[in-house]
């Protein structure tokens, strides 16, 4: 019997099989799961090696950079968004600022929605300034998104679907606005549940970044990101690739996206996960699906349920058909509109201060129904005016769902409303 190991990842597998099966080798003495690599640097055989090596790192030298745990990881998350490749980052924080340097420089612009996690608006408009990045948050709509492009925009952002608003992207759409100009479109697809819900590279985004802290991770106990590239993006009217002599694009060819991510966010920025993290999250994979459908399907009951009862003010959650995004879930949303949904009441204090199921954090994908108030917390910092934008009210909570039964889940919340 001979040892011959393979990692096949069968583009036919569904999303439950590739979670489990994607990224692992088959061969004597290979493990079922992942091995957790404890190593800060790998050995070369000679000189000649650890000069190619340095110069194309398409193996294993410093874990900064690479580490076969982390490997796996984005081997799996790869498959799992139907992308061409992926690195893995110490938080969903560093994913974004990955993908935004990945293809802007001082004096380029961005534009995005302005229904965004409170993190990424405080990077677009605090931190890109001073790095000589501007951007312009407007209303989600293509038409808004395509009056507020420039001549150096190169990145238009949004997410998939927003938190905490549940506003839907329109990728198709978007996707267009942006490449008619020669600028590429991310999504943050930290609510799609890493490809499960939607993939967006599949209707036309060139880049998806995610925290993989929330369905990823899925138990509140890790934090790490992901930046991941399709195929079809077009860099030839980015000068970072396509200026001067000899440029990134003549070096790197169709590689040359994937290999700028990695060298920004790892290689430079230092911004590595750690193996141990990454094996928490490809454990946490392997039952996203079974998780994330549950919650959202108690996710639009609750909604449902939340938008009859009398002590509650709006409802907002894409799966109800009077929510604004409701035509966009059925187009890109088959499994459903996600885990979380926001709603107002008139005392945030009271009725958060009386919750004995649902824990009050600042987390989304666990697998325990979190609860915040997004005014004093995850928005705290955003201007009042970017807070209305982004779905947030003096009385909204924010509510992640996670897999209790749905009934404790209403005896709690109609406790803490009397």
């Amino acid at each position: 019997m001979t040892n011959t190991p393979s990692s096949p990842n069968d583009a036919s597998w569904s999303y439950d099989t590739a979670a489990v099966q994607s990224g692992i080798p088959r061969g004597l003495g290979e493990t079922i799961g992942f091995p957790i690599h404890a190593a800060a640097a790998f050995q070369f055989d000679t000189l000649e090696q650890a000069q190619e090596e340095f110069q194309y790192n398409g193996g294993l030298s410093y874990a900064r950079i690479q580490n076969p745990t982390v490997r796996a990881l984005e081997e799996r998350l790869t498959v799992l968004e139907g992308g061409a490749a992926t690195v893995a980052l110490a938080s969903g924080q560093a994913a974004t600022l990955t993908a935004i340097l990945s293809v802007c420089r001082a004096g380029d612009h961005v534009v995005s929605s302005a229904s965004l996690f409170g993190g990424s608006t405080g990077m677009l408009t605090n931190i890109l300034p001073l790095m000589g990045i501007t951007a312009t948050l407007v209303e989600g709509h293509p038409e808004q998104i395509r009056a507020a492009m420039q001549d150096n925009t190169r990145l238009v952002w949004a997410e998939m679907i927003s938190n905490p608003s549940g506003a839907v992207a329109d990728v198709e759409a978007l996707a267009g606005v942006a490449h008619e100009r020669g600028a590429l479109l991310a999504i943050d697809n930290t609510c799609g549940g890493v490809g499960y819900l939607c993939r967006p590279l599949d209707h036309g985004a060139d880049i998806v970044s995610q925290s993989l802290t929330k369905w990823a991770g899925g138990h509140g106990s890790v934090m790490g990101g992901s930046v991941t590239v399709g195929t079809r993006h077009d860099l030839s009217r980015n000068p970072i690739y396509a200026g001067g002599e000899n440029s990134l694009l003549e070096q790197r060819g169709a590689d040359a996206l994937a290999w700028r991510q990695r060298w920004f966010g790892a290689h430079q920025l230092g911004m590595t996960l750690a193996p141990h993290s990454a094996f928490l999250i490809a454990q946490g994979l392997e039952t996203l699906g079974l998780r994330l459908q549950r919650e959202s399907d108690s996710a639009l009951a609750l909604a449902h349920w939340l938008e009859q009862h009398p002590r509650v003010g709006g409802v907002s959650y894409a799966g109800l058909p009077g929510h604004p995004s409701f035509p966009l879930v059925q187009k890109y949303l088959p499994r459903g509109a996600g885990a979380v949904l926001t709603f107002e009441v008139d005392d945030p204090s009271r009725f958060l201060s009386r919750l004995r199921v649902l824990r009050m954090a600042p987390n989304l994908g666990d697998v325990r129904t979190l609860v915040v108030h997004p005014w004093t917390t995850t928005h705290g910092r955003v201007p009042e005016a970017a807070r209305h934008a982004a779905g947030v009210t003096p009385g909204t909570i924010r509510m992640s769902v996670g897999v209790e039964d749905v009934a404790d889940l209403q005896a709690d919340i109609e406790q803490a409303l009397k």
